[in-house]
């Protein structure tokens, strides 16, 4: 079985902060260059080394190229200069239709989503590896297809499809598959404001391709008083390929803590907290919804009880009460989970007269338990086999029962006391206390 990671993007996330974050949980650095050396693409080199931040010591990953594409360049980024064309300068392009320039005199690279799929194919990392990568890339096309208006297969990546990018892309996939990872939670998406110079002028933030993955992928973001971005399209397109649970991890312990660095320098330093983590029993969390009920029939109450355990409810009862007045009344008692609390509210406000419905969470305790089919005289029998202190404990379920006694034509008791005997001789526990 494989491991639980959780990421926190207290402070955005990118494709070096994630890789960074990850090859601090303990991946073996030369293991990683041996498997991009496989990619078959030159001109750059990758270094890991430590960094502080906010007085934190964080792993620094870092895609040395020959051309250097100054993404992390902020005079560029958040500058003034409206035009920003100066050729000392590269260019914060996630992508565009058709484009094949020189920049600052050297040649970009522009590859569409074949050719990186072709890239990823020839890589001599595992097939897990290479199918996270290809997810990542999928997500980031289609991304900036419809922010460009283009179709994908028209998407021409500058920032996203850059060396340096593939290899923050492919070094996640091989540290995600190192690691034995195999679920993941994602906090909130933490992001600036503002706006940032691309080659094609002064865009928002968060940037089109990180809103339409965010909304595409249903991702959670949380706005910052900060100004700039801190969510990259490749930071996202990485949470919306390998988050596999919704929500944020509860009860658990951490086993292990990787923290990667970010480039920019804002006010807020940019770092990506990773966890291995072992996630713990949480107590059972059970929400009861009651309310007093004076002018409903009793009709309509047993229908409404038919609706609420066909919606899912754990329990109901009705108790007599007395209102003010001395009128006579039901309180009408339900128990459910979490995320079935609205269904049932929906059901009481429409099936009885109650114009009031209060609620409180509570924690259940109860035993552990698990249906088996066991084999009795008269035949196989659904029995709720519950286990306490050693000993088992059986309740055949009623409504095999009633079919038993129907069509043997024997009173209840006698067939309970049957179907018990026969759970004690299906489990060897003649000690066990029948219920």
């Amino acid at each position: 079985m494989g491991r639980t990671l959780y990421l926190e993007c207290f402070s955005g996330i990118s494709g070096d902060m994630t890789a960074g974050a990850l090859i601090d949980l303990g991946v073996d650095v030369e293991g990683l260059k041996g498997a991009l050396n496989g990619l078959g693409v030159d001109g750059f080199d990758i270094k890991v080394s430590r960094a502080v931040r906010s007085g934190l010591d964080v792993c620094d990953f870092d895609v040395i190229l020959e051309h250097d594409n100054h993404d992390h360049d902020m005079a560029y980024l958040y500058g003034k200069d409206a035009h920003g064309h100066d050729a000392e300068h590269g260019e914060h392009c996630h992508s565009h239709e058709g484009c094949d320039h020189a920049h600052g005199g050297h040649r970009h690279e522009h590859r569409g989503p074949d050719e990186i799929f072709e890239i990823i194919g020839r890589s001599s990392l595992s097939s897990r590896a290479k199918d996270t990568a290809a997810r990542i890339f999928t997500i980031l096309a289609e991304s900036e297809a419809k922010a460009h208006g283009v179709p994908v297969d028209k998407v021409r990546f500058h920032e996203v499809g850059a060396v340096d990018s593939i290899v923050d892309v492919l070094t996640v996939a091989y540290c995600l598959d190192a690691l034995d990872i195999d679920r993941v939670y994602v906090s909130d998406l933490y992001e600036g404001h503002g706006s940032i110079r691309c080659r094609h002028g002064i865009i928002p933030v968060p940037v089109p391709a990180v809103v339409n993955i965010v909304s595409a992928h249903s991702i959670p973001m949380h706005p910052m008083d900060s100004e700039g971005e801190f969510v990259t399209p490749t930071g996202a397109a990485i949470v919306a390929a390998v988050r596999t649970e919704k929500g944020m991890p509860k009860a658990h312990t951490v086993v292990r803590t990787g923290m990667g660095s970010g480039k920019r320098v804002t006010d807020r330093s940019g770092i990506l907290r990773a966890f291995i983590i072992e996630e713990r029993p949480v107590p059972n969390r059970i929400w009861k919804l009651e309310c007093n009920i004076d002018d409903c029939s009793g009709e309509a109450l047993g229908y409404t009880m038919d609706r609420l355990m066909e919606t899912g409810a754990r329990d109901i009862h009705f108790i007599p009460v007395y209102m003010k007045k001395n009128r006579p009344a039901y309180l009408l008692e339900v128990i459910c989970s979490e995320d079935s609390v609205e269904d049932m509210e929906r059901v009481i406000f429409g099936e009885t007269t109650t114009i009031g419905i209060r609620r409180a969470e509570m924690i259940g305790t109860s035993l552990k338990r698990r249906a088996e089919e066991v084999d009795t005289p008269y035949g196989k029998v659904l029995v709720k086999v519950c286990d306490f202190e050693g000993s088992k404990r059986f309740y055949p379920e009623y409504e095999s029962l009633k079919e038993i006694c129907k069509r043997f034509g024997i009173p209840y008791q006698e067939a309970y006391r049957t179907v018990q005997n026969s759970c004690c001789e299906r489990f060897d526990t003649g000690s066990s206390q029948k219920q």
